[in-house]
């Protein structure tokens, strides 16, 4: 009799992002890969950088060995339900508030300093026209 998969969104895998809770996405697999963040050669901080993603790309670009892509499989905990959305709408929208929200920052930020050169400028030519 076949098992069966665990399936798991991506908004479930990216909340398991801690050094006590560290799960990861690779292939469209889900990985607790918490009990290996210590042993991990290139330190735990790699790892807990991957997390709240699709790390598949991270993981490839390192160069994994065959050992250690074999290892990987020993933490598999389930696949990527890939019939979800990556992101739902709701954390669309924030996003792009967030974003029209550092562009109205950027737009008001980026007087003060011409302001203060502006000045700048009059007051030496008004200094330079006094001598």
């Amino acid at each position: 009799m076949p098992t069966l998969t665990k399936l798991y969104t991506i908004q479930e895998a990216s909340q398991h992002n801690t050094r006590d809770d560290c799960w990861i996405v690779v292939n469209n697999k889900v990985y607790d890969v918490t009990s290996y963040l210590e042993e991990h050669p290139g330190g735990d901080d790699v790892v807990l950088a991957s997390t709240a993603k699709d790390a598949t790309d991270d993981f490839e670009d390192a160069g994994h060995s065959k050992s250690a892509r074999e290892l990987l499989e020993t933490f598999c905990i389930g696949e990527l339900d890939t019939s979800a959305p990556a992101i739902p709408e709701q954390e669309v929208s924030s996003q792009k508030q967030y974003a029209e929200k550092v562009m109205n920052l950027t737009k008001v930020y980026w007087a003060v300093p011409v302001a203060v050169v502006g000045i700048s400028v009059v007051v030496g030519i008004l200094y330079m026209r006094r001598k």
